[in-house]
């Protein structure tokens, strides 16, 4: 796994081990090495702000290899928050993993997942914290139980879109399978969600067939991939308000340059 320090720190659920070969032996340095105080961005929950992190260790020298269990502090240099992290090396297999944190990992995102409210029902919204929450928790099928309905949200509100406009019949949807029901209903999908639409495919995997730990190591892509939808469906939404903000301003301005 190739993961950046911030990955680390804010996105890792806890009890997942990393092993740090060749190709990310450099994020482990950064992570452990007393000798440098790596710098790097992320969002402060308690703030509720963008912020410049620091990390502060005294674990490991320069070029070594850490075992057993410590501490690390990570500071936010806006604020001087300080989060800690608890960690569990191995050099044997030079793996690190966090075996607790504070803030959760689910903290430093459920705070962002908020902006989705005009979106998601507050239900779905909900659902979509549990997702996370549990996944932090180390939980890997359940949290893929709440990401795939945040997905069929989205299916069951563009088809009844698509149903309002004579696009597709209940007959044509109901004997598709999932992947033709995007297909069919792609006018009023997010053109990431019909490009991708396998995430579906691997949510139910993940629900019926893999285990926690598999599940837990692809949380992270899947939530992301969910968050690109939304995030197109938002971009959509403002996009619409602006062009609706500005239609009225317009009418007002034709309105009073007609009567002066």
């Amino acid at each position: 796994m190739n993961l950046t320090v911030s990955e680390f720190f804010f996105d890792l659920p806890i009890y997942t081990p990393v092993k740090f070969d060749a190709n990310n032996l450099e994020t482990y340095n950064k992570i452990l090495d007393r000798n440098h105080k790596e710098e790097f961005e992320g969002y402060n929950p308690w703030k509720k702000i963008e912020s410049t992190f620091v990390v502060i260790t005294d674990l490991l020298p320069n070029g070594g290899l850490f075992d057993g269990h410590g501490t690390i502090q990570v500071k936010c240099k806006r604020t001087d928050s300080i989060f800690r992290f608890y960690v569990l090396g191995d050099s044997k297999s030079q793996s690190l993993m966090k075996t607790g944190q504070y803030p959760s990992v689910a903290d430093f995102h459920i705070s962002e997942i908020k902006k989705y409210n005009k979106l998601l029902p507050n239900e779905r919204l909900k659902e979509f914290t549990r997702a996370i929450g549990l996944a932090a928790n180390g939980v890997g099928i359940g949290s893929f139980v709440y990401l795939r309905r945040i997905f069929e949200h989205l299916i069951s509100e563009a088809y009844t879109l698509c149903l309002r406009e004579g696009l597709i019949t209940e007959e044509q949807f109901n004997r598709s399978r999932m992947d033709q029901k995007i297909e069919l209903l792609s006018a009023h999908l997010p053109s990431f969600l019909v490009e991708n639409r396998s995430i579906y495919s691997v949510l139910s995997l993940g629900i019926h067939e893999l285990d926690e730990n598999t599940c837990l190591a692809h949380f992270e892509t899947l939530r992301v991939g969910i968050e690109i939808i939304l995030d197109e469906k938002l971009d959509e939404l403002k996009k619409k308000e602006k062009i609706e903000e500005a239609k009225r301003k317009l009418s007002q301005l034709v309105s009073d340059t007609k009567g002066s």
